[in-house]
C-alpha cells in the first residue's frame, strides 16, 4: 500500500511539473480570448523610414526614357541568355545613404533623405524633376536593398535574413530563424532597434502574450535585432561545466535518482 502511494505521488509531482513547464513554450495563450474588435483595431504597419546605412535603388521612368536617362545613375550593357541570345540593358540605381544621411543623385545633386519615408523621396524628386527637366510627371521608385533582421541566440538557425517584400512581423522573424529551441525563454526576447535619427531602443517582448500582435514592436523594421536569451538551467550547464562533464554529470545524476527511487521503494514495502 505504501508503495503504490509512493509511487503515486511522484507520478502526480512529475506531471504537475511537466503541466507548469508546458505552458511557458505555446505562443500567445489564450489568444482565443481576445475579443475580435481588438484585433480590428491593430495598429496599421508603419512606412519604413529611411536611414544612414540604408542602400536605396531609385528608378526614374517615363514614357521617353532618353529624357530621364540621366536621373538614374547608371546604365549598363548586360547579356541575357533566354531560348536566344540577346543584349539589353540593365539599371544599376543604388545609393548608399550616408553618415549624415545624404545620397547624391545626377543632375538633382546632394539630397538629405534621412527620416524620409519612400513615399516622401518618391514624391520629392518627382517634384525635382518635374516641369523642371522634363515635361512628363516621371514614375519614380524607391525600395530598399538591404532590408533585413537579425536573429540571435537560442534559435535554431541564427544569423542576418535579407527581407525582399520590406515587411516582416516578430513571428516571421523567427521562423526564418527556425523558431526557437525549446530552451529559449519566449516570456523575455529583446529586440534592439536603430532609429532614423541614430539612436537606439530597446524592447522586451513576450512570445506567450495573447495580445502579441498589437504590440508596437510586433512589425520590424530594416536592421532590427532580436535576441532569444536561454532559459536558466541552459545557460548555468553552459558556464558551469564544460559539455562533457555535464553530460557525465547528468548520467551519473540519473543514476543516483534512479537508486535512490529503487531503495526508498524497497524500504516502504517491507
Amino acid at each position: 500500500m505504501k508503495k503504490s502511494i509512493l509511487l503515486i505521488s511522484m507520478f502526480a509531482l512529475l506531471l504537475t511539473t511537466s503541466c507548469e513547464l508546458s505552458k511557458k513554450v505555446p505562443y500567445m495563450q489564450q489568444i482565443d480570448e481576445v475579443p475580435i474588435e481588438v484585433f480590428t483595431e491593430a495598429p496599421v504597419v508603419a512606412e519604413q523610414i529611411i536611414r544612414p546605412g540604408d542602400l536605396l535603388d531609385i528608378t526614374v521612368m517615363a514614357t521617353d526614357r532618353t529624357s530621364v536617362q540621366p536621373f538614374n545613375r547608371r546604365v549598363v550593357d548586360v547579356m541575357t541568355v533566354r531560348s536566344s541570345t540577346s543584349y539589353g540593358q540593365e539599371e544599376l540605381n543604388y545609393y548608399l545613404v550616408d553618415n549624415s544621411g545624404c545620397i547624391d543623385m545626377p543632375v538633382l545633386g546632394r539630397i538629405k533623405v534621412q527620416g524620409m519615408t519612400k513615399s516622401e523621396l518618391e514624391e520629392y524628386v518627382r517634384q525635382q524633376i518635374y516641369p523642371k527637366y522634363i515635361h512628363e510627371v516621371p514614375s519614380v521608385t524607391v525600395r530598399f536593398e538591404n532590408f533585413r533582421i537579425s536573429v540571435i541566440g537560442d534559435v535554431v538557425r541564427p544569423g542576418s535574413y535579407t527581407i525582399p517584400n520590406e515587411r516582416v512581423n516578430l513571428l516571421e522573424a523567427i521562423a526564418l530563424a527556425g523558431d526557437l529551441q525549446i530552451t529559449g525563454r519566449r516570456d523575455n526576447v529583446l529586440l534592439v532597434r536603430i532609429n532614423a535619427d541614430g539612436s537606439r531602443t530597446t524592447a522586451r517582448i513576450d512570445l506567450n502574450d495573447k495580445e502579441l500582435i498589437m504590440s508596437p514592436y510586433f512589425y520590424l523594421q530594416q536592421n532590427d535585432i532580436i535576441y532569444v536569451e536561454p532559459n536558466q538551467s541552459k545557460a548555468a550547464n553552459a558556464y558551469s561545466v564544460p559539455p562533457t562533464a555535464s553530460i557525465a554529470i547528468s548520467a551519473t545524476s540519473v543514476a543516483l535518482s534512479a537508486a535512490s527511487l529503487i531503495i526508498t521503494i524497497l524500504t516502504y514495502s517491507k
